[in-house]
């Protein structure tokens, strides 16, 4: 496996460096098991006769175990190809594609999910755009990113790239960190008015996981979304 911390920051071919580690618990990419499992306690069950979510950024589809039993239909967008293959092994219909230009129709979606993708994105006003014009009226957006603040830079890169569990060096440009404002903003120009709230690991869990007596690592609570944070927030208009 090449080592991350010979491409730039933010270089997509990290996945592909990376390609074995998806679905390692405690692999390179063993966050986004936790992150996945925390963004999809925000996703309701569908309606009766099923729904459709459209997964922005899917990568290898860790979010699929996790709506198991909630009756959707799970339509995944991604660049990496080599993450899209084990994707579509996980039951999720896979589309290569730029999250910025999503190939997918107007009010498609019951649920738009962009998880761990909006820090990664040089447009986000472009990939908000797409997010908000795939869901029906009614429909529900949910989101998990990274903060642009300074606190975020030190805690989500000078710290966590240096930890068991977290993001693997290099993977992360802090340029591309999330303007919550600018988020608010982009949403609601849309329709759709976003509330946050702030998350981070569960020092129990995270401890049991160091230690080898857990997988998963629940995300809690906290008072400041000046780091890591969860969105949801429904678009304007009669749900039918």
């Amino acid at each position: 496996m090449a080592d991350v911390r010979e491409r730039a920051r933010n270089d997509p071919g990290q996945y592909d460096d990376l390609v074995d580690e998806w679905w390692d618990p405690r692999g390179g990419f063993a966050m986004l098991h936790w992150l996945a499992a925390a963004r999809a306690d925000l996703v309701p069950p569908a309606r009766p006769g099923g729904g459709l979510l459209v997964d922005l950024g899917c990568g290898a589809g860790l979010l699929a175990p996790r709506l198991a039993g909630k009756g959707y239909r799970h339509v995944g967008v991604d660049l990496t190809a080599t993450a899209l293959d084990q994707a579509r092994r996980h039951g999720v219909a896979a589309v290569r594609g730029d999250v910025a230009r999503v190939p997918l129709a107007d009010g498609c979606a019951d649920v738009v999910v962009a998880g761990e993708i909006l820090e990664h994105v040089p447009d986000l006003p472009a990939v908000l755009a797409e997010a908000c014009r795939l869901l029906r009226p009614g429909g529900l957006l949910v989101l998990d990113t990274i903060a642009a603040t300074a606190l975020a830079r030190v805690v989500a890169v000078t710290v966590a790239e240096r930890l068991p569990g977290g993001p693997p060096p290099g993977i992360h440009d802090p340029r591309l960190f999330v303007d919550r404002a600018v988020l608010r903003r982009e949403c609601a120009r849309h329709g759709v008015v976003l509330e946050l709230r702030g998350i981070r690991p569960s020092v129990v869990d995270l401890a049991r996981w160091a230690a080898r007596r857990a997988d998963l690592v629940r995300m809690v609570p906290v008072p400041t979304t000046a780091v890591l944070f969860q969105g949801a927030g429904r678009r304007a208009g009669a749900q039918g």
